[in-house]
Parts: C-alpha cells; structure tokens; sequence
C-alpha cells in the first residue's frame, strides 16, 4: 500500500485548520461532526491530540 503523501498532508492541514477555527469560534460540534461524517482514523487520532492541546491552552 503507498501512501499518497502530499494528499495526506493537504487534506489534515485543511481540516485541522477548520478544526481550530470552529473551536476557537465556540462551533466544536461541527467540527465534531465533520469527524464523524469522515471518520478517518488519522484525522481523529489528531483532533484528539489538538484537542487536548487546545484545552490545555484555554
């Protein structure tokens, strides 16, 4: 199995950056629920570790 770099890494910069601005802006629940409609391991394992980030910073 080869993993297509560049797409990984462009669509993760991409929904993490939604990610954070939806939790900055108080709308983690459709960041949330974005995670559930994709519901892709590697995105999720990453939400969780900027989630436990973000609320370690606020």
């Amino acid at each position: 199995m080869k993993v297509q770099w560049q797409k990984l890494f462009l669509k993760t910069s991409v929904w993490l950056t939604v990610e954070i601005l939806l939790n900055v802006m108080g709308l983690d629940n459709l960041a949330d629920y974005s995670e559930f409609v994709f519901n892709n391991q590697a995105l999720s394992q990453v939400t969780e570790a900027f989630s436990n980030l973000i609320t370690l910073v606020i």
